[in-house]
């Protein structure tokens, strides 16, 4: 049986870390940490995420100053509310949810956040710290998947590994992350030849394709690692306890690669949850260094 790599509780106790952390610190600090989620529109998806963000915020202490702008909102007034943020001296972290409405540039607007307050690290010049191995905010994503390898002992040195999928958000970065730590690793995307014959040489395959169960058995080698970006809610043949007929799953086929591998990341309750704890990690360096605190964060930066 494969080992679950439990994303789920290894959050926990991150949020457990920074909990304690900044009871330690609030009376030097005088304030608590504070993170800006700004939200356009109505997306549903995005809904429940900055829900979860929020309250994974008021378990530990985390102000949330965030806002709710209109579907409708023009890239003038979503840059004027950043640009608040960007002064507001409560605030540690501005994240803005993606996607964002059609009409809305996300590259101008995340340009516009202070890379100093950018709790996502997709801010070019936090890409760039990454890209040259110095100290910044880190992508959650990729951030939360290097924790979960490191937790459960995975090292990746010296180690063959393919990222499929290449966007700034995930896939980029984490090959960064992945060369920054002596792995050998290649990038897989939609124009990828022969892509099963690529996966089946990789120690630790890492998907981010964004397709529902794409990765069946015949991509797997036998005892490698499997991380599964990817969460999709997609039609199943029977109703959920809510009386729903749809269901999670990432993109991998779970129950068909879990008995081939050595171990694997769930959907739910894998990278999903580090992906919250690794914006709550960067809100509170990033309040740390803003309020000159001796709080150590370091080990858990890539």
């Amino acid at each position: 049986m494969a080992l679950k790599l439990d994303g789920k509780k290894l959050a926990l106790e991150i949020e457990d870390r920074l909990r304690q952390g900044i009871a330690d610190e609030l009376s030097v600090a005088g304030r608590p940490p504070g993170l800006a989620v700004i939200r356009v529109g109505d997306d549903p998806a995005s809904g429940v995420y900055v829900s979860n963000k929020k309250k994974a915020c008021e378990r530990i202490g985390v102000a949330s100053l965030g806002c709710h702008l209109p579907k409708g909102a023009s890239s003038e007034t979503v840059i004027k509310e950043i640009q608040s943020l960007n002064s507001n001296p409560l605030v540690d972290g501005i994240l803005l949810q993606l996607p964002l409405p059609s009409g809305l540039d996300e590259g101008i607007l995340l340009q516009t956040i202070d890379p100093d307050k950018d709790a996502d690290g997709l801010h070019s010049c936090n890409l760039g710290k990454l890209l040259k191995g110095e100290k910044g905010s880190r992508s959650c994503t990729p951030a939360g998947v290097m924790a979960l390898l490191a937790c459960n002992n995975l090292s990746v040195e010296s180690k063959r590994v393919v990222v499929i999928g290449r966007s700034i958000l995930v896939g980029k970065p984490m090959a960064l992350m992945l060369q920054s730590a002596n792995a050998t690793v290649t990038v897989a995307h939609s124009k990828t030849n022969n892509l099963p014959e690529l996966t089946k040489e990789a120690d630790l395959l890492v998907v981010a394709a964004g397709k529902p169960k794409m990765i069946g058995p015949e991509y797997i080698r036998p005892g490698s690692v499997v991380v599964d970006i990817g969460i999709h809610r997609i039609q199943s043949s029977f109703s959920s306890g809510d009386g729903s007929k749809q269901q999670l799953c990432g993109d991998v086929c779970y129950d068909e690669v879990e008995p081939i591998v050595s171990a694997i990341t769930p959907v739910p309750g894998g990278v999903g949850p580090m992906t919250v704890a690794m914006l709550l990690v960067n809100t509170v360096n990033s309040w740390k260094n803003h309020c000159g605190l001796s709080l150590d964060l370091e080990d858990l930066f890539p």
